[in-house]
């Protein structure tokens, strides 16, 4: 089973916002934004997009399912690495063009392929007049290559 969605320009400016239909805004390339977060801690975990497949099937299945723009492809998180992202929550933004997918990160607890907690691991900082990147001390939880293979 699908589920259908309702087109966000089937509907005013006031029930988009305030209303009680869900209509994500997909893009021009059938995907809306997705940030997951972890729900115990708030932790940002990694940025993905979804398609209208992927999004019904997070829906449908309480596992977290993106499509994968490099590989052209739904991708269920954790199919390989087994780190699979429980469904806690899904909220959308004031105009539903953007998701906040509130998730409990399973096994290890990595949601990065780098096998860290969080793709965000390094912060922005300026040396010298030019901006480069410094690691926050985030530890890998797994071995990449172990995991995914040369």
């Amino acid at each position: 089973m699908s589920i259908t969605f309702t087109a966000p320009s089937s509907l005013t400016h006031e029930v988009l916002e305030e209303g009680g239909l869900f209509a994500p805004g997909f893009d021009d390339n059938g995907l809306v934004t997705a940030v997951t977060v972890e729900a115990s801690s708030g932790t940002v975990l990694m940025l993905a997009h979804m398609n209208a497949e992927a999004l019904s099937l997070t829906i449908e299945s309480g596992e977290v399912h993106y499509y994968s723009r490099s590989r052209g492809r739904i991708w269920k998180k954790g199919e390989t690495s087994g780190e699979i992202q429980k469904l806690v929550e899904i909220r959308t933004d004031c105009d539903q063009d953007a998701l906040l997918v509130m998730v409990e990160q399973t096994r290890r607890g990595a949601a990065c392929h780098t096998g860290r907690k969080t793709c965000f691991y390094r912060r922005v900082e300026l040396a010298d007049g030019t901006a480069a990147l410094a690691h926050i001390g985030e530890p890998r939880l797994f071995d990449p290559e172990e995991v995914y293979g040369a």
